[in-house]
């Protein structure tokens, strides 16, 4: 498997982005990547106030390339950008050694919401 990071900073970012990128997530983005070809799964991150990331697993290092390239020339118009007010501070590859999976089980969908 073939992994991607794509990261933004939210040090400058405006008041209140944090619940506008879960918003999106949650209304917008979980259906359009859980429909992607070649996509294994993507899990969304934050660290309120601090950064906001994307990171994408992808079944061959071709179709991550493909999608990264494409990213990379559109990213600073994304709208994760346009809502952070800058584009990512970081995008990169890597390579997954393994997944494994708990007795809890994967589960997919939108993760809880702040208190």
């Amino acid at each position: 498997m073939y992994g991607l990071t794509v990261r933004w900073s939210l040090a400058q970012a405006p008041e209140g982005v944090d619940a506008e990128l879960r918003e999106y997530v949650h209304g917008t983005s979980l259906a359009r990547f859980s429909e992607m070809d070649g996509l294994r799964f993507k899990t969304w991150r934050t660290r309120p106030g601090e950064w906001f990331e994307g990171t994408y697993v992808f079944e061959t290092a071709q179709a991550r390339d493909e999608f990264a390239e494409s990213f990379a020339a559109t990213a600073a118009d994304s709208p994760g950008s346009r809502m952070i007010g800058s584009p990512p501070i970081l995008q990169e590859t890597f390579d997954v050694v393994a997944v494994a999976e708990g007795k809890a089980g994967f589960a997919a969908g939108p993760g809880p919401d702040p208190a």
